[in-house]
């Protein structure tokens, strides 16, 4: 398999120095030049709590892609499919700490739980306050009684938005940790691969797969899911995805539901917006609206062929985070309710 990079000693610090020098939003921090943050400081930085997360490349845009205002304050970037370090991500919440406090984010896989936890540790005993949230949303990890031991996906892309924008507001650690957590118990997320990603370390596919099959509830690093089935038309595919989103977590007839339909990769918008419709189109036939839509490839694996569904059931006040401008590099305006009201 061909891939474009100089060596593969040097891969993430290229694509790191392409970044930063693309996108004004933002650069390379101080302490060390695999953090990533805005490169404006925020106008509230002694009151506003400050975000950040660490996570291995390879899976771009994010989280790269999502520091900047109303989202994140930095990202911590570790080598390709690797979390970070814990003293890396200590030096990310040393990088970007401020009086109000700082939340680290961590998607739950077995490295960056590790890490990140022996981060906060460290910067709590060097008197920094920061704590750490988990986030998860893949029901093919683990069923609803067990969904604390869940995977983090691409329904960690609303803790991101809706927490950034109420960090944006100045509301506080303790109710940006609460607000962090309602949303990820209103979160589910399912994956389905049909062809793998080749690791740019190895060269080689990350799983094989018959041509005629797809995995169903593949993990973001190639993880094994719930099983198989048979390639068809989407329309079936989508319904019976949704059937499961909703059998784990049931939204009532009337109710609304925010969608993100998330390419792995190799994904064409072509696809990603059909699979978008089939996933309206089968939310309408149980009497639930989908709004505000996010459609595009943001966790990626490579080259991997396939795509998500993360459902999240809002409040008010998580639609209007959720809709609440932002200015990142990669980070998509989101439509909001009214808005698609008129449609």
């Amino acid at each position: 398999m061909k891939k474009l990079f100089n060596s593969t000693e040097t891969m993430v610090d290229d694509m790191l120095d392409g970044f930063v020098s693309a996108c004004p939003q933002v650069q390379r921090g101080s302490i060390d030049p695999r953090i990533i943050v805005r490169a404006k400081n925020t106008k509230n930085a002694d009151d506003k709590v400050m975000l950040l997360i660490g996570n291995g490349s390879g899976h771009e845009p994010i989280a790269m892609g999502f520091v900047g205002e109303g989202l994140l304050d930095a990202n911590v970037v570790g080598d390709v499919f690797a979390a970070p370090s814990a003293d890396l991500i200590l030096d990310g919440i040393s990088q970007v700490a401020g009086k109000a406090g700082t939340i680290l984010l961590i998607s739950q896989h077995s490295g960056d739980v590790i890490n990140g936890r022996a981060a906060t540790m460290m910067a709590n005993d060097a008197g920094i306050n920061v704590l750490p949230l988990l986030m998860y949303d893949d029901i093919s990890a683990a069923p609803p009684e067990r969904r604390h031991r869940r995977r983090g996906a691409a329904g960690t892309m609303f803790i991101y938005k809706i927490l950034g924008a109420a960090a944006e507001q100045g509301r506080s650690l303790e109710a940006l940790m609460t607000l962090g957590e309602e949303v990820r118990s209103r979160t589910v997320t399912l994956a389905a691969a049909v062809s793998p990603g080749i690791s740019p370390l190895t060269g080689k596919a990350m799983f094989t797969l018959p041509d005629d099959e797809i995995f169903l509830g593949m993990g973001v690093h190639g993880e094994p899911g719930v099983g198989r089935v048979k390639v068809g038309p989407v329309h079936l595919l989508v319904e019976q995805m949704v059937d499961a989103l909703l059998a784990d977590r049931p939204i009532a007839p009337k109710g609304r539901v925010c969608v993100i339909v998330n390419g792995m990769g190799g994904t064409t918008m072509m696809e990603l917006l059909t699979i978008w419709n089939e996933t309206r189109s089968a939310l309408e036939k149980r009497g639930i609206a989908a709004i505000s839509p996010m459609i595009g490839s943001y966790v990626t694996t490579q080259e991997m062929g396939g795509f998500s569904i993360s459902l999240l059931e809002p409040t008010a006040d998580m639609l209007d985070c959720w809709c609440a401008p932002s200015d990142s590099p990669y980070f998509p305006r989101i439509a909001s309710f009214a808005e698609d009201q008129n449609q």
